[in-house]
């Protein structure tokens, strides 16, 4: 069995010191001109001196893509400084610094974008959200670009790497479902043309890459495996998916769910197979494959790990426990698996995110 401790390499040749990953999680902590606070800069420091690589909070690529309030931008060369405040404090405890980039298409927020207008694959609304302006044929190509300068912004910030957010319902993800994408151009329709502006996005990302950067450059897209809605994202559309974005050659993938061993609720193969054995069949060893999903105890990681996943990010559970590697490491039964209400300010977690974690059942232990 691999060890949760041991180097990892990637694809591209980049190490990582082990195959423990910070997942990335809004923290609603930035300035509102877009830049980082100094509260971003300490919770990033407090976690980055275990993990083998820190995959930020998202920023988006557009000024209209903004999906949450006080979130950093990247948008523009303006925000390279404050882009870089964060990669090198993540650099300084030792981990991989990765961007997270994305655009929040209908799930933006119309009183934070341009005209207070917002845009989707089509005009079907996210509840409780305005009704969004499906993009122009131009506007997607537009925004292609937007995901490769934002890398170049990424790369000149110094970090090593991004990941493609198309997850979580946001644009990307807009356009390959079936129930958000009614197009009848090229990005519409069949699940191929539906698949077509995550794939484009990719192919920009690399020749960004490619031609910017000095040194073997990360690249990562993050899905998720499927929708509840009747149209929605099946896990037969996300093992197409996943099997065209590893044969286009990227140094990893990175599911997004709730929980780690979870099943397919919709899916016409074998429903007895998790969702992480589908997806390492499916990968067949072309790319990494990061896996996550409430794991907090030393146990829940290695159980994860013996799956033949490559890779595992913890995300709640960096927020309870910041020293989960060096504790892992040196005395398991000491790690924290609930939250101590009493070290917000130990813990370095910023007042806006701290209330924000405040949901019922969302971090064991955290109470309203």
């Amino acid at each position: 069995m691999a060890d949760l401790f041991e180097e990892y390499t990637l694809k591209n040749g980049v190490t990582l010191r082990n195959r423990v990953v910070m997942a990335p999680m809004t923290n609603y902590s930035g300035n509102d001109d877009g830049t980082v606070t100094d509260a971003e800069v300490a919770y990033y420091d407090r976690r980055s001196k275990g993990v083998g690589m820190i995959v930020t909070a998202c920023t988006h690529v557009l000024e209209n893509g903004k999906g949450f309030p006080r979130q950093f931008a990247g948008y523009d060369d303006k925000f390279i400084p404050s882009l870089k405040r964060v990669a090198n404090v993540i650099h300084a405890g030792g981990a991989k610094a990765v961007l997270q980039i994305f655009h929040g298409g209908r799930r933006s927020i119309p009183e934070e974008v341009p005209n207070g207008e917002i845009v989707s694959a089509s005009d079907v609304a996210f509840p409780d959200n305005a009704t969004p302006r499906p993009m122009t044929t131009e506007e997607v190509k537009e925004a292609i670009k937007a995901y490769g300068e934002t890398t170049r912004r990424a790369i000149e910030a110094g970090y090593d790497g991004v990941e493609i957010h198309g997850a979580n319902t946001y644009l990307l993800q807009q356009f390959f479902s079936a129930h958000t994408n009614k197009r009848t151009d090229e990005y519409g329709g069949v699940i191929e043309n539906r698949m077509r502006f995550p794939l484009e996005v990719l192919r920009e990302v690399k020749q960004v890459a490619k031609k910017h950067a000095k040194e073997a450059f990360i690249i990562g897209y993050r899905f998720s495996p499927e929708e509840p809605e009747e149209n929605g994202i099946t896990m037969d559309d996300t093992i197409q998916l996943v099997d065209a974005l590893a044969a286009e050659g990227l140094d990893y993938l990175h599911v997004s769910h709730m929980e780690f061993f979870t099943k397919p609720h919709r899916f016409t193969g074998d429903k007895e197979k998790t969702r992480v054995q589908l997806l390492i069949e499916t990968i067949n060893g072309r790319t990494a494959l990061i896996g996550v999903g409430s794991i907090y105890s030393f146990d829940d990681a290695v159980k994860a790990l013996e799956t033949g996943v490559d890779l595992v990010a913890l995300g709640r559970e960096l927020l309870i426990e910041p020293d989960w590697v060096q504790k892992a490491q040196e005395n398991p039964s000491s790690i924290r698996t609930e939250m101590d209400m009493s070290m917000q300010k130990e813990l370095a977690i910023p007042d806006p995110m701290w209330e924000a974690l405040k949901r019922p059942n969302w971090i064991p232990g955290m109470k309203a």
